[in-house]
């Protein structure tokens, strides 16, 4: 291997980063942070949480209590940590993400970025920012990397153990020689697991974000103690090596996608068109006679019309674009709970059509597009026309939009005081000594 992989994940500072970049950095901190905040709600989340209290014991002997859960402060091991907040986070399917590795980065380099500055009290916050920056500069390209060299479409948790490796070898400080082993370890060990198993058949398995997020921290905590594991592939190989050669230069922090709904991007464009509609006409969704969506391949596969709990409605087509013609909006309690038996969007949810357009399918991932077609009862046709989600990098939301999601999503559990707490602490992370302000805003005992 070339040493740029391996000096960029040790050498490069928050300080490096232009401006712009920082900017941008802090702003996927506050949505990460306000995504986890509402998958506390979630029976997976709690399902998950619960698991690495009882099953990932913290290691006393090190000198430390363990790791704490985000928004729980329940202690566990660091790769427990990892597990569960990336779960959590993937729980609520409105995280961030990144359209050439068709899925998610940040979901995994949060927890594991907390969990290693839970085992050294004195990291200070522009280490934190530093470690969570080169997640995400190593976990995009390697995600890119390992669709360009394997066969099959693997979720998000086979990129994130390499992130989350590297995040752990620097914070362990690792040498470069047992960083190449964590990376061969994690990259070995990490989930190459069937996305469209989960998009055919919706689970709690998700986008296997956590599971990559453990294995990569444990990678990291192997290597240090002699396990071996190089090479790792997805870095090393002569013919990949044009998906890093821009490491420093090209910041895919800036490339990273916003959510505005819970539910797969996939769905979002959808979404989209059904509010333009709204927004040109008066749309009553009881006059709705036939709905037609026109999507890409992947998109049409998210066949579930009446889903049964909140991942078949998070992976569900027809269900949200249905809660957006009855509500204008499709929020975390739309897709759970009550929200799952509403007859209005149940009834026109049932009655979509998934049309598969191949125009749209030669534009996929680089764009995901789709259009929605209204016969209403009166005979009136109304057509949407192409539409992506806004929130990708070539149309993204505006500062206040993210922080404005930030707050619906966060307020419902941390407060609307504790939510703007954390929102002001993340404006301006990167120069305090040390993470004691976050911590005590996200780690607060019985809060939550």
């Amino acid at each position: 291997m070339g040493a740029t992989v391996l000096d960029f994940i040790h050498e490069v500072r928050w300080s490096d980063a232009p401006a712009d970049v920082q900017s941008a950095a802090r702003l996927a901190l506050l949505d990460l942070l306000g995504v986890a905040a509402s998958g506390t709600t979630t029976s997976l989340s709690a399902i998950v949480r619960q698991h690495a209290v009882e099953n990932f014991a913290p290691n006393l002997s090190s000198g430390i209590d363990g790791c704490r859960i985000m928004f729980d402060g329940r202690r566990c091991s660091a790769p427990g940590a990892a597990l569960a907040g990336g779960m959590q986070i993937d729980s609520v399917d409105a995280h961030d993400g990144f359209k050439p590795a068709k899925g998610h980065v940040g979901c995994g380099v949060l927890p594991s970025a907390l969990a290693f500055a839970e085992m050294d009290s004195e990291l200070s916050e522009a280490e934190f920012m530093s470690l969570f920056l080169m997640g995400y500069e190593i976990g995009s390209r390697a995600g890119v990397a390992l669709h360009a060299s394997a066969c099959d479409y693997h979720t998000s948790g086979a990129w994130i153990s390499l992130s989350a490796a590297a995040i752990g070898a620097r914070a362990l400080k690792l040498s470069k020689a047992l960083t190449r082993e964590a990376l061969g370890i994690a990259e070995y060990h990490g989930p190459r697991s069937q996305m469209m198993r989960c998009i055919d058949h919706p689970t709690m398995l998700k986008d296997g974000s956590g599971w990559g997020a453990m294995a990569g921290v444990s990678a990291s905590l192997l290597a240090r103690d002699g396990f071996t594991g190089a090479p790792a592939i997805t870095i090393e190989a002569d013919d990949l090596q044009t998906h890093w050669n821009d490491l420093g230069s090209r910041w895919t922090m800036q490339e990273q996608y916003v959510k505005a709904f819970p539910v797969c991007r996939w769905a979002q464009p959808a979404i989209a068109a059904v509010q333009k509609l709204q927004a040109e006409h008066h749309i009553n969704h009881t006059d709705i006679k036939r709905l037609q969506i026109g999507t890409f391949h992947e998109s049409r596969r998210l066949a579930v019309a009446a889903p049964q709990n909140t991942e078949q409605a998070q992976y569900s087509l027809p269900f949200p674009t249905a809660v957006a013609l009855v509500h204008g909006d499709v929020g975390v309690s739309h897709i759970d709970g009550k929200g799952l038996s509403d007859e209005a969007v149940l009834r026109i949810s049932e009655i979509a059509e998934l049309i598969e357009v191949e125009a749209y399918n030669s534009r996929f991932p680089a764009n995901r597009i789709s259009h929605v077609v209204l016969e209403m009862q009166d005979g009136r046709v109304l057509e949407s026309g192409p539409v992506e989600a806004a929130g990708d990098p070539e149309s993204p939301f505006s500062t206040q939009d993210v922080e404005s999601k930030f707050m619906r999503f966060a307020a419902p559990v941390l407060s609307e005081f504790g939510a703007i707490a954390l929102a002001d602490e993340v404006r301006s992370i990167g120069s305090k000594p040390s993470l004691s302000t976050l911590n005590a805003l996200i780690y607060k005992k019985g809060a939550f």
